[in-house]
């Protein structure tokens, strides 16, 4: 009987030491393997991993990307406060994990740590090159300038714990920039002022073009007549040099236009009862 119990105890025991000598990595994960509470410098993959048995621990550290948010609140250059908020997309590398592991800690002590100080002082830096109106301008520019100033932060601060290379910097995004009542109403006002002014200037625009239309009417229209009067005058001139014409080859229609202009009235003559003759040369000649 006291031999049966104490194979069953051992084979519970020798099955409590087989379990304790793998272990399984989720994926997306490296194991950090402790060792009585020392850091091991080799991670574990993913997957199924053996491990000495009540002396190893294993710690799961994601490598999947991440991220991270922080709001900073600096000084443009042309002393404006503003409120920025950054999120940084970042993942750690396998390799350098358990070192990472060791000098600053889990992934959420890395954004806490290291992440969002090198948010803050990269936005406080940036901000201060750029007047208020630039940095919305340039948002593409300020947000490489950050990115590339929280990239220099991160890898100082991980060469002074010995960890280069802990982490991948993947994206930096500019969620917010929110500046004080006073600049937000100062635009307003500097857009109302600049719409205004384009209002009085298309109107301006409105009232030339319409008075060179009416101008350019009234030139027409006195060309028109002027064309009309000088074709009367040609017209006219025709006339009278074609009439000319036929009076001088026609004596005839000169007698004509005589006896046309008659009104059948004899000249009245005082002092004599005989008809005067009439002198047709001298009435030609006056008319």
């Amino acid at each position: 009987m006291v031999t049966k119990i104490a194979a069953g105890v051992g084979a519970l025991l020798v099955i409590f030491v087989l379990m304790g000598a793998f272990t399984i990595v989720n994926s997306g994960h490296v194991g950090v393997v402790r060792t009585l509470g020392a850091v091991q410098p080799t991670a574990l993959p993913e997957g199924f991993n053996i491990k000495k048995p009540f002396l190893d621990s294993v710690e799961e550290i994601s490598v999947r990307l991440q991220k991270a948010d922080a709001a900073a609140t600096a000084a443009s250059k042309d002393l404006q406060v503003v409120s920025t908020r950054v999120a940084v997309q970042y993942s750690l590398i396998g390799a350098v994990a358990p070192r990472t592991f060791q000098t600053i800690g889990r992934s959420d002590t890395v954004a806490a740590n290291v992440i969002a100080p090198a948010i803050q002082e990269s936005v406080k830096a940036v901000t201060a090159q750029y007047t208020a109106e630039q940095l919305v301008t340039k948002r593409a520019e300020v947000k490489q300038k950050i990115q590339t100033a929280i990239a220099v932060f991160i890898d100082d601060t991980l060469g002074q714990k010995g960890a280069e290379g802990a982490l991948n910097l993947d994206n930096v995004a500019i969620t917010d920039f929110e500046f004080s009542q006073e600049f937000n109403r100062a635009i307003e006002e500097k857009v109302q002022a600049e719409q205004e002014a384009l209002k009085a200037e298309n109107e301006k625009l409105r009232r030339v073009t319409q008075a060179e239309a009416a101008a350019e009417e009234r030139k027409l229209a006195a060309d028109a007549e002027a064309y009309q009067i000088t074709q009367a005058s040609v017209a006219k001139a025709e006339a009278i040099e074609r009439e000319a014409a036929a009076l001088r080859d026609n004596p005839e229609l000169i007698e004509l236009r005589l006896a046309e202009k008659w009104d059948g009235k004899l000249p009245v003559v005082n002092g004599g009862s005989s008809l005067p003759l009439l002198n047709l040369d001298g009435i030609v000649k006056q008319n």
